[in-house]
């Protein structure tokens, strides 16, 4: 997920930033509140579920070209259509299930992007060890923490591994980019800036 760095306050252009209770946030987090919500309860905390990390990579997938509140809105919509995105469940999909999901408009109608995650799900089942052990073998050691938003990247050596791997072993829509923001969504990396107050979540809790 990448948004535009947003200034507040005295604080450096791109920097952590007060939010309306004093605490300080990536500026990405500071102007709307379902942002906020995520930001502060979700975004960088450990998944560590096979299930967890493909709802992340599927919702990437689907934010692509999109704004990712546009997505945050549909989540629950999203869950919905696709059985709480359970592997099995999404694998087992058919043409019926398709034309269903095309015919959501509580979701994006995007067949590209519809078959990819179906298909996805089918090559999450088929991988050795599972998805969430692939994808956290991408963990990559503590780097220079980032400062303001310019710090963060978009994509990084490690994220274009692991998509190369999606990739041959089936996936599709898991480009180095939108693989780099599930890491970041999933805590495999921890991209809350310095004087976040959520900056080391990462190490604190662990999610679905």
């Amino acid at each position: 997920m990448s948004e535009p760095p947003v200034a507040a306050g005295d604080a450096a252009p791109g920097a952590a930033a007060p939010g309306p209770d004093g605490l300080l946030r990536c500026p990405w987090a500071l102007g709307i509140a379902d942002y906020r919500a995520y930001h502060d309860q979700e975004w960088g905390q450990p998944v560590r579920s096979d299930a967890g990390i493909f709802e992340r990579l599927s919702l990437e997938a689907f934010q692509s070209g999109l704004s990712w509140l546009t997505i945050l809105r549909k989540r629950e919509n999203f869950r919905a259509a696709f059985g709480g995105f359970d592997p099995p469940t999404v694998a087992g999909f058919g043409p019926a299930d398709e034309a269903r999901l095309l015919a959501d408009a509580g979701i994006v109608r995007n067949r590209a992007k519809i078959r990819a995650v179906i298909g996805n799900a089918r090559a999450a089942l088929a991988v050795p060890g599972g998805l969430a052990a692939l994808v956290w073998r991408y963990a990559e050691a503590p780097q220079m923490p980032p400062v303001i938003m310019a710090d963060v990247p978009a994509q990084t050596p490690a994220s274009r591994a692991c998509a190369r791997e999606l990739r041959k072993l089936g996936f599709s829509f898991v480009g180095p980019v939108t693989v780099y923001a599930a890491l970041q969504a999933c805590g495999v990396v921890d991209d809350h800036l310095v004087g976040c107050f959520c900056r080391g979540v990462s190490t604190r809790s662990v999610s679905d």
